[in-house]
């Protein structure tokens, strides 16, 4: 038996170097610069976000252009490898380097064009682009986009998945500011996708982008960026169970009022100094007149503690809202490497037709006061503001993109990391996560239409398809059958 294995090892092992070779060979010819394991730099450019993963793909292959996009793609399918994109890296579970052993990475990181088009208030952005970086180009036009508060984080799988950001109430998601989009098929083929052009392509890059190809550039409506914003932080440090769990059932109650779409905000909760005690924060941003902030958001502050632990209010410039709730992080990401984690996250993304119950928020903050407080991990749960009266996010209809929570009220993050954020993960720190979010569900009817959140992609959620692309599913598989056969853009909790 032994000898057998050996051959077949020996024939798995000739396999594979005749695959790098000839990969290395096509690549080479169409002038595609890769990085392979026998490099010595390979370590570096192969190396998770999420230090939970390590993963060694056949090459990281880094375009300079659409066309050695194209090549690379079609080399990598020529040879059934699996292909993936990568445009920041910071896929929660490294999917930008595949989820798994042996793909080929196309780096977008060379493709960084932003152009900015005033006769129509649109902008062309390639997609080895950044948040802080497409932020700070488009604010030097006056414009700017709605997308989360991570600078680091890559344009492409961004918007590919949502794109969630405190103007996303007034503006929509990332994903609902593309008209159009060009894109690399697992065959080579570069095509545009907009509504008029390939429409099932543009329906499916809208919340599920990854799995249909590779996004090279995106065309964006643009936004006049705010002559001003204030950007407010709230602490209350040492909550009690009752006074937390108010908080989160009066933000539900304060979100049904007519509160403008000018206003975003989050809670954010972190272990308390004792058991039973949790710190509770309220982080936002208000992009309307300055002199109608206290007055929208006095309803809501009446029903937490009148003396917060501490207080931050920061007036200015739009850019200056993007770099405040950016920090410590720079918007311009040349002037500073990417700090790496260790982490677990899940995510729960509430219907704004059944809220929480009174029951689900006192189980859930009771577990964050016990549970948490007793952790080996460094923990944060964040609630977001989707929905509510006047959201942006809410308005567009459901079937016009392949993003399928648009009846959202919160989406909740819910993130934990080793406690000095390197390796190894504590195996405890799934099960603690996973306690957190049944916390809610065990707690909600048995019907309740929840959902969870791609960008914060878990590959151990079970029923993963429908809670992340919910009744579009059925459709995104015949768009991937016939576009996609092979499965060449293949990776965790991708469709297939």
């Amino acid at each position: 038996m032994v000898p057998l294995l050996l051959g077949v090892a020996a024939i798995f092992l000739g396999a594979t170097a005749q695959n790098v070779s000839v990969l290395q060979q096509t690549l080479s010819a169409h002038g595609v610069a890769a990085v392979y394991p026998t490099d010595k730099d390979f370590k570096t450019v192969s190396k998770a976000f999420n230090e939970r993963y390590t993963f060694s793909p056949i090459a990281v292959a880094f375009p300079t252009s659409v066309a050695q996009v194209s090549a690379a793609v079609a080399a990598g399918a020529a040879q059934n490898l699996e292909v993936v994109a990568r445009s920041g890296g910071h896929s929660y579970i490294a999917n930008g380097l595949g989820g798994r052993n042996g793909a080929l990475v196309v780096d977008m990181s060379k493709l960084k064009a932003i152009t900015v088009r005033p006769a129509n208030n649109t902008a062309i952005i390639e997609t080895g682009n950044r948040l802080g970086d497409v932020a700070l180009a488009l604010n030097s036009k006056g414009r700017a986009i709605p997308h989360g508060t991570c600078s680091y984080v890559g344009i492409g799988g961004h918007s590919g998945y949502g794109g969630f950001g405190f103007t996303s109430r007034a503006w929509g998601l990332t994903l609902d500011t593309v008209k159009s989009a060009t894109v690399v098929l697992a065959n080579g083929t570069v095509v545009q996708a907009s509504s008029s052009a390939n429409p099932d392509l543009f329906f499916a890059i809208r919340g599920a982008s990854p799995s249909f190809g590779i996004v090279t550039s995106i065309e964006v409506q643009t936004f006049p960026a705010p002559p001003s914003a204030i950007v407010f932080q709230y602490t209350w440090n040492n909550l009690d169970i009752k006074t937390a769990s108010n908080g989160i059932a009066s933000f539900q109650t304060f979100a049904a009022t007519n509160i403008p779409p000018e206003f975003g905000a989050e809670l954010v909760f972190t272990s308390g100094d004792q058991k039973g005690r949790v710190n509770f924060g309220l982080t936002g941003a208000w992009y309307g007149d300055a002199n109608l902030l206290n007055s929208t958001l006095a309803p809501y502050l009446k029903t937490l503690p009148k003396n917060p632990s501490s207080t931050t209010i920061t007036p200015g410039s739009y850019i200056n809202s993007v770099a405040v709730l950016a920090a410590p992080m720079a918007l311009n990401t040349s002037s500073a490497p990417d700090d790496p984690n260790t982490f677990y996250t899940k995510s729960l993304m509430t219907p704004s037709g059944a809220p929480m119950s009174n029951g689900a928020i006192t189980s859930f903050v009771t577990y964050m006061a016990n549970q948490g407080f007793s952790s080996d991990t460094d923990w944060f749960v964040e609630v977001e503001l989707y929905g509510g009266t006047n959201s942006a996010i809410n308005a567009v209809p459901l079937d016009s993109a392949a993003f399928a929570k648009r009846d959202t009220l919160f989406t909740i993050q819910f993130y934990a990391s080793s406690s000095n954020g390197d390796p190894p993960y504590p195996k405890d720190g799934f099960s603690f996560l996973d306690g957190m979010v049944a916390s809610i569900i065990d707690n909600s009817p048995s019907n309740w239409n929840y959902g969870a959140y791609l960008n914060y992609i878990d590959d151990r959620l079970a029923n993963a398809a429908k809670l992340y692309y919910g009744s579009h599913y059925q459709r995104l598989q015949s768009i991937k059958a016939a576009l996609d056969p092979k499965d060449t853009f293949r990776f965790p909790v991708g469709v297939a």
